[in-house]
């Protein structure tokens, strides 16, 4: 079986995708998302085989979910959308394929093949992803999109990814690689990101490692790995 997500915005839509998928006896469906913050979540936990991606959803749409997965956990992506003019762009980001709602079932049956052909050969997808201007956050009920610039760090600990700003810190579902491989955010330990334009002071210890200090205050570890790297990016 094929492990599948759908995520559309519309319920109408998520539930004749399903009764679609269902129809085939070929999917293992999981629980379906209704927005692009809980479909890189589902991604991240459940690794499905296939996402089903509608495009125009509020607040992230379907091209940006695909810049905010890491590419090792990456599944193979089929476009589902009502508008014409956006299946030109699904090829140049390279999914599997699109649908065009409403979808027909002999349209489907042409993306299974292709789908299963593609999971046969253990061919993985990988997709040409813009850079990050803003990052998703969790604030409760509510995603808040965090500017890349007013970001001071990141870093991870056993509850997560957090990002630190000047008056606040936030959550998450982005990993600190996609982080670090679509913005300019620089790896400065191996659980820190750091913002080289947010950096007010370095203090050298002895053994190789280092603190800097945010311009807000805030206290940032380097490593003995990344030290070097860091007195390059900040010319010192």
């Amino acid at each position: 079986m094929i492990r599948a997500l759908i995520v559309d915005d519309e319920q109408m839509a998520r539930e004749e995708m399903q009764a679609l998928l269902e129809a085939t006896g070929e999917f293992d469906l999981l629980m379906p998302c209704a927005n692009g913050f809980d479909a890189i979540k589902a991604i991240n936990e459940q690794r499905p085989d296939v996402v089903f991606l509608d495009i125009e959803m509020p607040v992230i749409n379907g091209f940006q979910v695909l810049s905010m997965v890491d590419e090792e956990r990456m599944p193979h992506v089929v476009f589902v959308t009502a508008y014409d003019e956006f299946a030109l762009k699904a090829f140049e980001e390279k999914t599997l394929d699109y649908l065009l709602k409403p979808v027909e079932p002999e349209r489907l049956t042409l993306t299974l093949s292709k789908l299963k052909s593609m999971l046969h050969s253990g061919q993985t997808p990988h997709y040409d992803t813009p850079d990050l201007k803003r990052i998703p956050c969790s604030t409760g009920r509510r995603v808040k999109l965090v500017d890349v610039d007013k970001v001071e760090c990141v870093f991870t600990d056993l509850s997560g990814v957090h990002l630190r700003t000047a008056d606040s810190t936030l959550c998450t579902d982005l990993t600190l690689k996609v982080l670090e491989q679509r913005t300019p955010l620089v790896r400065c330990h191996k659980q820190y990101l750091v913002n080289l334009s947010s950096v007010d002071e370095v203090q050298l210890h002895d053994g190789g490692t280092a603190t800097v200090l945010t311009r807000s205050g805030h206290d940032v570890p380097v490593s003995r790995r990344y030290l070097r790297q860091l007195k390059e990016c900040l010319s010192f």
